[in-house]
């Protein structure tokens, strides 16, 4: 589990900013921990500013909310720019879906962090089609702090980093859940639709095949 760096009260002009990443698949859980994050600086009596992008409203138009209905408010932006426009003197900025943003992200969330913030930011390393997804190769090039989760692969039950499309479309950003994408382990995703779920054979106490 990522255990907060001590954040000493200091003037503005003094404090240490830094950038975390959290990155991962689809149902990892990414949302989750992001949630976790800003919520214990909130406990921590920080003021904390949150935004995602005003393209991703599967659950809320404004909340941020996991798979699992976990919630924190956030505002919706348009641009990346947005972002530092509105962050103003808060210590916390938290940003979801990094990647559905323009790669100006990449260059805000290193002002915000050289101003003394603490940036957290969440997005898929990758897309449906395993090639690394729009700015988080930079983000996750510049950060302090990198995390990568995992989900379960749901057709072996093995640890899944991929997040495979069901659906025909070839749109690179295609908003979805389980309707639209599943997690999937590296065998799996590569076997495609060819994949089937795992079955153990017992033929006797000692021997098992698959």
């Amino acid at each position: 589990m990522f255990i907060e760096p001590t954040r000493r009260r200091e003037p503005p002009h003094l404090r240490t900013g830094w950038i975390e990443v959290i990155c991962g698949s689809m149902f990892s859980g990414k949302t989750e921990e992001l949630i976790r994050r800003l919520t214990r600086a909130q406990i921590a009596k920080l003021n904390v500013l949150i935004f995602k992008p005003a393209l991703d409203t599967r659950y809320h138009e404004e909340n941020i909310v996991s798979h699992s209905a976990r919630a924190i408010a956030s505002t919706p932006v348009q641009t990346a720019g947005q972002v530092l426009e509105l962050a103003g003197d808060c210590e916390v900025v938290g940003i979801d879906e990094a990647q559905f943003f323009d790669e100006e992200i990449v260059t805000v969330c290193q002002k915000l962090a050289n101003q003394g913030k603490r940036v957290v930011v969440a997005g898929l390393d990758m897309d449906f089609s395993g090639k690394p997804f729009g700015c988080m190769p930079q983000l996750l090039a510049t950060a302090e702090y990198v995390t990568k989760v995992h989900a379960i692969c749901v057709v072996c039950g093995d640890i899944a980093q991929y997040s495979y499309r069901l659906v025909a479309s070839k749109e690179r950003v295609l908003l979805g859940e389980t309707d639209s994408y599943e997690a999937r382990c590296r065998r799996c995703f590569n076997l495609g639709d060819e994949a089937v779920p795992k079955e153990w054979v017992y033929e006797d106490d000692n021997e098992r095949n698959v």
